[in-house]
């Protein structure tokens, strides 16, 4: 089967697509000028970087915000910040988007919100050079980057579906390429193989691709849109939980060469309000632009064994079955 997959994607691969997203990585983002004004916009991991910026975005286009954060200090401030600054509603839920049980805690706070989701944007994100499993004993890249934000999209279908008009966006990558031949779904949490911080992140992202084909499939006809978004090479504050040598060399070396986030935080409010791509689904943009992922994120038997996969190791049929 390993062999198979590996042909199978090698013939797909095409230069084009390189030379697209060679080409996309230059552009800035289209810009949305409409107002959001009293819309709910919901962000993950909000308190630096892509997901401060953004929800200043939004609030200064009239939105309120409601953000999912670790940090309770830094989530005072920023609500304060915008709510002084732009005159809207902000509040926040605090959870540990690694742990199983905080993430089915503020899934099922979403979802008794009495306030409809307008928008929906999967940001938090973590990267890291040495392999570390969370105390639910998973792999801690694999569950920040993919299944909190699979257990959160789950849980909140039916409500979305019924409010039909929410537009989900996932912070993904481009380096869902680093995972050129695919998921191994017999090893996701890096047991049987050498872990590095590109591999296991690009098999994160990588995975969210996979899982918006059936997301998608779930939401056809229901006015709920779901849509991935490299959010260009911008510097955020993502790595700071690795050593020392890895923070000097991010900050000497990487960090200069980096965009600021404001432009991820433009992308993002295009996706999330422009009626250009209201009814645009399942697609992957390189900030604004759409564009073509690697052949195994298009793989759609592999997308539905990921799915099934992920209901075992998330637990989330024994979940549902409380309720």
């Amino acid at each position: 089967m390993k062999d198979k997959k590996f042909f199978k994607y090698f013939k797909e691969y095409e230069w084009s697509n390189i030379f697209a997203m060679i080409r996309n990585n230059r552009l800035d983002p289209k810009i949305c000028t409409d107002d959001f004004k009293n819309k709910l916009v919901v962000i993950t991991g909000a308190t630096s970087g892509i997901g401060y910026h953004t929800a200043r975005k939004y609030a200064a286009q009239g939105a309120n915000i409601l953000c999912i954060n670790r940090n309770i200090q830094k989530s005072e401030a920023l609500c304060l910040e915008i709510e002084s600054e732009f005159g809207v509603k902000c509040d926040f839920k605090i959870a540990d988007l690694s742990n199983l049980k905080d993430i089915y805690r503020v899934a099922d706070e979403l979802l008794n919100y009495a306030t409809p989701i307008d928008v929906l944007i999967q940001n938090a994100g973590i990267y890291l050079t040495k392999r570390e499993l969370t105390s639910d004993g998973i792999e801690k890249v694999f569950v920040v980057h993919y299944l909190s934000s699979f257990i959160i999209n789950y849980l909140l279908m039916d409500k979305l579906k019924s409010e039909g008009k929410a537009r989900i966006i996932m912070v993904g990558s481009e380096g869902h390429r680093f995972a050129a031949w695919g998921l191994k779904l017999d090893d996701l949490n890096w047991e049987k193989r050498s872990y590095s911080g590109l591999k296991s992140y690009g098999s994160a992202k990588l995975a969210q691709l996979l899982s918006m084909i059936v997301f998608d499939e779930h939401f056809k006809n229901s006015g709920v849109t779901i849509n991935t978004m490299h959010p260009g090479a911008v510097k955020t504050e993502t790595g700071q939980e690795n050593g020392i040598v890895y923070r000097w060399f991010k900050r000497i070396f990487l960090d200069r060469t980096l965009k600021s986030p404001l432009i991820s935080a433009e992308a993002l409010y295009y996706l999330g309000v422009s009626k250009e791509i209201k009814t645009v689904s399942g697609k992957f943009f390189n900030l604004t632009s759409q564009e073509e992922p690697a052949p195994p994120a298009l793989d759609k038997e592999v997308a539905y064994k990921l799915w099934r996969k992920t209901l075992e190791l998330s637990r989330l049929q024994e979940y549902k079955s409380k309720y």
